[in-house]
Protein backbone atom coordinates (compact mmCIF):
# COMPACT_ATOMS: atom_id res chain seq x y z
CA UNK A 1 0.00 0.00 0.00
CA UNK A 2 1.54 3.29 -0.94
CA UNK A 3 0.76 6.82 -1.47
CA UNK A 4 2.50 9.18 -4.10
CA UNK A 5 1.36 13.37 -4.99
CA UNK A 6 2.63 15.15 -7.81
CA UNK A 7 4.84 17.97 -7.76
CA UNK A 8 1.80 20.45 -7.90
CA UNK A 9 0.31 18.98 -4.95
CA UNK A 10 0.66 22.35 -2.23
CA UNK A 11 3.22 20.11 0.16
CA UNK A 12 5.40 19.42 -2.80
CA UNK A 13 5.08 23.08 -3.91
CA UNK A 14 6.26 23.90 -0.29
CA UNK A 15 9.25 21.50 -0.94
CA UNK A 16 9.89 22.62 -4.18
CA UNK A 17 10.17 26.06 -2.98
CA UNK A 18 12.33 25.30 0.15
CA UNK A 19 14.62 23.16 -2.55
CA UNK A 20 14.81 26.01 -4.59
CA UNK A 21 16.33 28.77 -1.83
CA UNK A 22 18.69 25.48 -0.98
CA UNK A 23 19.92 26.21 -4.96
CA UNK A 24 20.38 29.72 -4.10
CA UNK A 25 22.48 29.18 -1.55
CA UNK A 26 24.85 26.89 -2.97
CA UNK A 27 25.07 29.52 -6.06
CA UNK A 28 26.86 31.85 -3.48
CA UNK A 29 28.55 29.49 -1.35
CA UNK A 30 30.31 25.81 -2.18
CA UNK A 31 29.06 24.80 1.21
CA UNK A 32 26.61 26.64 2.82
CA UNK A 33 24.92 25.63 5.91
CA UNK A 34 20.98 26.22 5.73
CA UNK A 35 17.49 25.34 6.60
CA UNK A 36 14.25 25.95 5.11
CA UNK A 37 10.64 26.18 6.61
CA UNK A 38 7.70 26.75 3.95
CA UNK A 39 4.13 27.45 4.90
CA UNK A 40 1.74 28.09 1.65
CA UNK A 41 -1.62 28.46 1.05
CA UNK A 42 -4.48 31.32 0.15
CA UNK A 43 -2.32 33.30 -1.39
CA UNK A 44 0.75 34.04 1.03
CA UNK A 45 4.03 31.79 1.38
CA UNK A 46 5.54 32.23 4.89
CA UNK A 47 9.76 31.09 4.51
CA UNK A 48 11.99 31.14 7.36
CA UNK A 49 15.76 30.27 6.33
CA UNK A 50 18.43 29.94 9.33
CA UNK A 51 21.47 30.67 7.09
CA UNK A 52 25.47 31.06 6.84
CA UNK A 53 24.88 32.48 3.52
CA UNK A 54 22.28 35.49 3.24
CA UNK A 55 20.63 35.95 0.06
CA UNK A 56 18.54 38.61 -1.68
CA UNK A 57 14.95 38.43 -0.78
CA UNK A 58 14.02 39.23 -4.33
CA UNK A 59 15.93 36.34 -5.62
CA UNK A 60 13.89 34.24 -3.10
CA UNK A 61 10.63 36.12 -4.00
CA UNK A 62 11.28 35.13 -7.51
CA UNK A 63 11.60 31.39 -7.15
CA UNK A 64 8.84 31.44 -4.87
CA UNK A 65 6.62 33.15 -8.09
CA UNK A 66 8.05 30.92 -10.07
CA UNK A 67 7.13 27.84 -8.46
CA UNK A 68 3.45 29.15 -6.89
CA UNK A 69 2.48 32.15 -9.47
CA UNK A 70 1.63 35.35 -7.90
CA UNK A 71 1.84 35.04 -4.34
CA UNK A 72 2.30 37.39 -1.34
CA UNK A 73 5.47 36.99 0.34
CA UNK A 74 6.53 36.42 3.82
CA UNK A 75 10.39 36.02 4.02
CA UNK A 76 12.73 36.03 7.01
CA UNK A 77 16.26 34.87 6.93
CA UNK A 78 18.65 34.34 10.50
CA UNK A 79 21.27 33.37 11.05
CA UNK A 80 22.46 29.72 11.88
CA UNK A 81 22.81 28.86 15.45
CA UNK A 82 26.87 29.26 15.87
CA UNK A 83 27.02 25.72 18.25
CA UNK A 84 25.56 24.02 14.70
CA UNK A 85 27.75 26.25 12.24
CA UNK A 86 30.90 25.20 14.61
CA UNK A 87 29.98 21.29 14.03
CA UNK A 88 31.32 22.04 10.34
CA UNK A 89 34.45 24.43 11.01
CA UNK A 90 37.05 22.26 11.19
CA UNK A 91 35.91 19.48 8.59
CA UNK A 92 32.44 17.56 7.18
CA UNK A 93 30.91 15.82 10.32
CA UNK A 94 27.21 15.08 10.89
CA UNK A 95 25.26 17.81 11.06
CA UNK A 96 22.20 16.58 13.34
CA UNK A 97 21.42 13.34 15.11
CA UNK A 98 19.28 10.84 13.82
CA UNK A 99 18.01 7.35 12.75
CA UNK A 100 17.89 6.46 9.37
CA UNK A 101 16.20 3.39 7.34
CA UNK A 102 16.47 2.62 3.54
CA UNK A 103 14.20 -0.12 1.82
CA UNK A 104 13.78 -1.38 -1.16
CA UNK A 105 11.10 -0.66 -3.23
CA UNK A 106 8.56 -2.63 -4.24
CA UNK A 107 6.68 -3.32 -7.82
CA UNK A 108 3.83 -1.15 -6.17
CA UNK A 109 5.48 1.42 -5.43
CA UNK A 110 7.36 1.85 -8.83
CA UNK A 111 4.82 0.81 -10.46
CA UNK A 112 2.31 3.96 -8.41
CA UNK A 113 5.48 6.02 -9.28
CA UNK A 114 4.80 5.11 -13.01
CA UNK A 115 0.98 6.24 -13.10
CA UNK A 116 1.38 9.12 -11.00
CA UNK A 117 4.43 10.59 -13.56
CA UNK A 118 1.73 9.15 -16.36
CA UNK A 119 -1.41 11.12 -15.24
CA UNK A 120 0.96 14.63 -14.72
CA UNK A 121 2.77 14.36 -17.76
CA UNK A 122 -0.44 15.27 -19.17
CA UNK A 123 -2.67 17.05 -16.80
CA UNK A 124 0.43 18.74 -14.99
CA UNK A 125 -1.68 20.10 -11.55
CA UNK A 126 -2.39 18.75 -8.61
CA UNK A 127 -2.82 15.08 -7.26
CA UNK A 128 -2.69 12.57 -5.49
CA UNK A 129 -2.65 8.67 -6.05
CA UNK A 130 -3.15 5.51 -3.86
CA UNK A 131 -2.33 2.02 -5.14
CA UNK A 132 -3.28 -1.00 -2.13
CA UNK A 133 -3.09 -4.24 -3.83
CA UNK A 134 -5.52 -3.96 -6.65
CA UNK A 135 -7.63 -1.20 -5.47
CA UNK A 136 -6.02 2.12 -7.32
CA UNK A 137 -7.30 5.72 -6.06
CA UNK A 138 -6.75 8.57 -8.74
CA UNK A 139 -7.27 11.93 -7.43
CA UNK A 140 -6.25 14.50 -10.02
CA UNK A 141 -7.36 17.87 -10.18
CA UNK A 142 -8.68 20.03 -13.56
CA UNK A 143 -8.99 16.56 -15.47
CA UNK A 144 -12.48 15.28 -16.13
CA UNK A 145 -12.64 11.59 -14.58
CA UNK A 146 -14.35 10.40 -17.84
CA UNK A 147 -11.13 10.95 -19.50
CA UNK A 148 -9.34 9.12 -16.66
CA UNK A 149 -11.49 6.50 -16.93
CA UNK A 150 -10.99 5.49 -20.33
CA UNK A 151 -7.18 5.37 -19.38
CA UNK A 152 -7.39 3.41 -15.64
CA UNK A 153 -11.40 1.56 -15.68
CA UNK A 154 -10.89 -0.60 -12.82
CA UNK A 155 -9.72 2.91 -10.86
CA UNK A 156 -11.47 4.86 -8.56
CA UNK A 157 -11.35 8.22 -9.67
CA UNK A 158 -12.35 11.77 -8.07
CA UNK A 159 -14.62 10.26 -5.61
CA UNK A 160 -15.92 13.47 -5.16
CA UNK A 161 -16.24 14.58 -8.35
CA UNK A 162 -13.98 16.40 -10.49
CA UNK A 163 -12.24 19.24 -8.24
CA UNK A 164 -9.72 22.02 -8.66
CA UNK A 165 -6.63 22.31 -6.21
CA UNK A 166 -3.46 23.62 -5.60
CA UNK A 167 -2.49 26.14 -2.88
CA UNK A 168 -5.44 28.00 -3.05
CA UNK A 169 -7.64 25.10 -1.88
CA UNK A 170 -5.21 23.78 1.00
CA UNK A 171 -2.29 24.58 2.60
CA UNK A 172 1.43 23.05 2.00
CA UNK A 173 4.19 22.38 4.17
CA UNK A 174 7.90 21.16 3.68
CA UNK A 175 8.26 17.59 4.56
CA UNK A 176 4.75 16.90 5.31
CA UNK A 177 4.93 14.12 2.28
CA UNK A 178 7.72 12.30 2.94
CA UNK A 179 5.92 8.83 2.92
CA UNK A 180 5.27 9.73 -0.96
CA UNK A 181 9.10 10.91 -1.38
CA UNK A 182 10.51 7.78 0.73
CA UNK A 183 7.98 4.95 0.74
CA UNK A 184 9.07 2.64 3.34
CA UNK A 185 12.42 4.32 4.43
CA UNK A 186 10.67 6.81 5.89
CA UNK A 187 12.30 8.13 9.48
CA UNK A 188 12.05 11.05 11.52
CA UNK A 189 14.19 13.42 9.99
CA UNK A 190 13.39 15.62 6.76
CA UNK A 191 14.52 15.29 3.47
CA UNK A 192 13.71 18.59 1.34
CA UNK A 193 14.93 22.29 2.70
CA UNK A 194 19.00 21.65 4.34
CA UNK A 195 22.23 21.14 3.12
CA UNK A 196 24.00 18.41 2.05
CA UNK A 197 25.96 18.05 5.99
CA UNK A 198 22.28 17.50 7.19
CA UNK A 199 22.40 13.92 7.88
CA UNK A 200 18.50 14.36 7.00
CA UNK A 201 19.46 14.92 3.68
CA UNK A 202 22.82 12.54 3.17
CA UNK A 203 22.47 9.46 5.64
CA UNK A 204 18.95 9.29 4.07
CA UNK A 205 19.86 9.34 0.39
CA UNK A 206 23.23 7.34 1.25
CA UNK A 207 20.63 4.50 2.90
CA UNK A 208 17.71 4.65 0.15
CA UNK A 209 20.81 3.98 -2.42
CA UNK A 210 22.71 1.04 -0.54
CA UNK A 211 19.11 -0.88 0.20
CA UNK A 212 18.29 -0.50 -3.55
CA UNK A 213 21.89 -2.11 -4.13
CA UNK A 214 21.66 -4.70 -2.16
CA UNK A 215 18.17 -5.62 -1.71
CA UNK A 216 18.13 -5.50 2.09
CA UNK A 217 17.55 -2.58 4.43
CA UNK A 218 19.61 -0.98 6.00
CA UNK A 219 19.56 0.91 9.40
CA UNK A 220 21.45 3.27 10.68
CA UNK A 221 21.91 5.76 13.00
CA UNK A 222 24.27 9.07 14.33
CA UNK A 223 24.76 11.80 16.61
CA UNK A 224 25.96 15.32 15.47
CA UNK A 225 29.26 15.40 14.95
CA UNK A 226 29.78 11.93 14.19
CA UNK A 227 32.79 11.58 11.51
CA UNK A 228 32.22 7.92 10.85
CA UNK A 229 28.70 6.01 10.15
CA UNK A 230 27.76 2.57 8.40
CA UNK A 231 32.11 2.16 8.04
CA UNK A 232 32.18 4.96 5.98
CA UNK A 233 33.77 9.02 6.19
CA UNK A 234 30.94 11.14 6.37
CA UNK A 235 32.71 13.19 3.81
CA UNK A 236 32.26 10.27 1.79
CA UNK A 237 28.56 9.90 2.26
CA UNK A 238 27.60 13.56 1.76
CA UNK A 239 29.72 13.58 -1.71
CA UNK A 240 27.46 9.99 -2.64
CA UNK A 241 24.56 12.67 -2.03
CA UNK A 242 26.23 15.76 -3.92
CA UNK A 243 26.49 13.81 -6.73
CA UNK A 244 22.90 12.13 -6.72
CA UNK A 245 21.03 15.13 -5.59
CA UNK A 246 23.42 16.90 -8.65
CA UNK A 247 22.16 13.90 -11.19
CA UNK A 248 18.48 15.20 -11.02
CA UNK A 249 19.44 18.69 -11.81
CA UNK A 250 19.59 20.21 -7.98
CA UNK A 251 17.33 20.18 -4.60
CA UNK A 252 14.61 21.56 -5.95
CA UNK A 253 14.43 18.84 -8.52
CA UNK A 254 14.66 16.38 -5.52
CA UNK A 255 11.77 18.15 -4.09
CA UNK A 256 9.38 17.51 -7.50
CA UNK A 257 9.23 13.95 -7.02
CA UNK A 258 11.43 12.42 -3.99
CA UNK A 259 13.58 9.34 -3.74
CA UNK A 260 11.46 7.63 -6.39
Amino acid sequence: MIEKVNPCHPDKVADRIAGAVVDLAYEKSKSPKIAVEVLIGHGICHLISETSVVMDNSDIEAAIKRIAGDIKCDIVQVPQDVHLADNQKDGIRAGDNGIFKGMPLTDEQKKLSNIARDIYARYGCDGKYILSGDRLIICQSNAKSSELAAVYPDAEINPLGDWTGGPDVDTGATNRKLGSDMADSVTGGGLHGKDLSKADVAINIHAFLKAQRTGRPVELCCAIGDEMIDGLAYSDIVSEAEEYINNLGGFEKLAEWGLY
